[in-house]
């Protein structure tokens, strides 16, 4: 089977142009640790019309996280779960162009740590992303406490600040209908569940039916996508803003909101 963007989307009135506001990014800290890496938009990881796709930015920030972890030194016996991510947008980039991403961590929890990642051009910021990761340890795969290694390495730059993993989105509109989503065999990593690129993905598949793109973009993680799951998507649409779910019969598996 194979996905597309057709199926019914509740429609809203027609959106016409609007200009965003210009977007405010966090800045690095002033202190502690900032990983830098360059990447290089690759013709699978665009749109037809060249636009980098939101799951290719997503295994951006995956990747920068593993690398920074590497280059760290990290060895503890734990991974980390993605529990949400926000983005603002104040330019997409494009096929060909060299892109640097700079990461660190912006606030801890008991048992997750928030993530900000910078997308930048020729020295000028284009995306950001904060994103909140639970420490979860490979022995129970229970959430775990972050610990002393990694206050070491990464608590100066957090400086004291603190992020909740709450989750905020509301479930679909009553009888909202969804369409089947097939989970492939490539969708699932070492986690034994979907990576968190593929909710981005359908995200994507409703925007390729839309004409605007979002200049603010979150997703929410509520429960792992396991293998067997009979899999929905579900979205609706006004002018300015886009919900979208992913379901498992009444389980809310993931959601999106993206705004104009």
């Amino acid at each position: 089977m194979t996905r597309s963007a057709a199926g019914t989307v509740p429609q809203g009135p027609c959106p016409g142009p609007a200009a965003s506001p210009e977007p405010v990014f966090v800045p690095d800290p002033a202190h502690g640790r900032v990983f830098g890496v360059e990447r290089e938009v690759r013709s699978a990881e665009v749109t037809p019309g060249g636009r980098l796709r939101f799951d290719a930015l997503a295994r951006y920030l995956q990747e920068a996280a593993e690398d920074d972890l590497a280059d760290a030194g990290w060895r503890e016996p734990s991974y980390w779960l993605v529990r949400r991510v926000a983005v603002v947008v104040g330019g997409y980039p494009a096929l060909g162009e060299r892109l640097r991403l700079r990461t660190f961590c912006s606030a801890t929890g008991p048992r997750w740590a928030e993530r900000t990642t910078t997308v930048s051009r020729s020295g000028t910021d284009l995306i950001q992303a904060r994103a909140v990761w639970a420490n979860v340890a490979r022995a129970d795969g229970r959430p775990a406490p972050l610990g002393t290694a990694f206050h070491r390495l990464y608590g100066a730059a957090a400086a004291g600040r603190t992020v909740s993993a709450r989750l905020s989105h509301p479930g679909p509109p009553g009888q909202l209908a969804g369409r089947a989503w097939p989970l492939r065999a490539t969708d699932f990593d070492t986690a034994r569940h979907v990576n968190n690129a593929i909710a981005w993905a359908a995200v994507e598949d409703i925007l390729a039916g839309l004409d605007w793109l979002p200049a603010s973009a979150e997703l929410e993680y509520h429960r792992p996508i396991l293998p067997g799951y009979d899999v929905q998507l579900a979205a609706s649409h006004t002018r300015d803003q886009l919900s979208c779910w992913l379901l498992n019969g009444t389980q809310r598996l993931a959601s999106a909101r993206l705004t104009r």
